[in-house]
């Protein structure tokens, strides 16, 4: 995750994690630009990552692809918001 906010171009503040018994893990990447935060249910083999800015200083394109193949995720879907946007 902390490489992921460094290859968009992000500043880190902090950076915590915290690995369940007898497995997962959350965590949270602080960044000037807001946050990159993931959930991880290995038992399901499933994670789910959150990756938040403000402005159009970060590349997030090159975050999502570098976490994706680091995961080596056999499948990956992803959205995006605009601040302001109505989701339903």
């Amino acid at each position: 995750m902390t490489a992921a906010a460094r290859i968009a171009g992000a500043t880190i503040v902090d950076v915590i994690f915290h690995k369940f018994a007898p497995w997962g893990i959350s965590g949270v990447v602080v960044i000037s630009e807001s946050h990159l935060a993931i959930h991880i249910w290995p038992e399901n083999r499933y994670a789910a990552i959150d990756v938040f800015t403000c402005g159009g200083s970060m590349d997030l394109d090159r975050a999502v692809r570098y976490l994706i193949d680091t995961f080596q995720a056999q499948r990956s879907a992803t959205r995006s918001f605009h601040r302001g946007q109505e989701i339903r």
